[in-house]
């Protein structure tokens, strides 16, 4: 059985990105996978709106032309992610937090009633049975501090959506010892186990 992968790389540097080395290493682990790459630096999406905030509180059937077009790119994205067994995302900290690019792709699939729910008993993620590797690279954040508002909160905003299965390599304060960090975080790809997650669509 294939693995299906959605690779996503959000660092503006496109050249000598650590990130994106990261990321695709992570790939690299997976010998028999199809990967889906969203690239969401050199395309970028566009930031939700007003329409788009509209169309969302309205139920599929009763949704204008319009409506259905406000939503066609977060539907297509969110299809992707249902698709998918595992999601690696290569996230550098900007500023101790994401890109503002992952940050678009967030809101746009995150939503109510597809990737989340409200119930009685508070919300509940939708997007159970997968398994997410964030490939981080800072400057100067350690991964998991108190000023870490990167892995902190994919590791959050995944779980709410029901991705519990978060694992995070970290190629942290890159300005303190380069080669010590990407060789820890090489090193930490390599005994990655590549299993294949029981895949449960929402």
């Amino acid at each position: 059985m294939l693995t299906r992968i959605l690779h996503i790389d959000s660092s503006v540097n496109l050249e000598s990105s650590v990130s994106r080395r990261l990321s695709a290493a992570v790939i690299a682990r997976f010998d028999d996978a199809t990967v889906t790459v969203r690239d969401v630096a050199r395309h970028p999406l566009p930031q939700v709106d007003s329409s788009f905030a509209v169309a969302r509180a309205i139920p599929r059937a009763e949704r204008t032309t319009e409506q259905q077009a406000a939503l066609k790119l977060s539907d297509a994205l969110i299809a992707e992610l249902r698709a998918a067994d595992v999601i690696v995302i290569g996230a550098p900290v900007y500023n101790f937090s994401i890109p503002a690019s992952l940050k678009a792709w967030i809101d746009l699939v995150a939503r109510a009633g597809e990737t989340f729910r409200y119930t009685s008993a508070g919300a509940q993620g939708l997007l159970t049975g997968k398994r997410a590797i964030i490939a981080m690279a800072s400057g100067g954040t350690s991964a998991g501090a108190e000023n870490d508002f990167n892995t902190r909160y994919l590791r959050y905003i995944l779980g709410f959506l029901g991705i519990t299965d978060v694992t995070i390599v970290a190629a942290d304060a890159l300005a303190r010892d380069a080669e010590g960090a990407i060789a820890r975080a090489e090193a930490a790809i390599d005994a990655l186990p590549v299993a294949i997650p029981r895949h449960e669509p929402a």
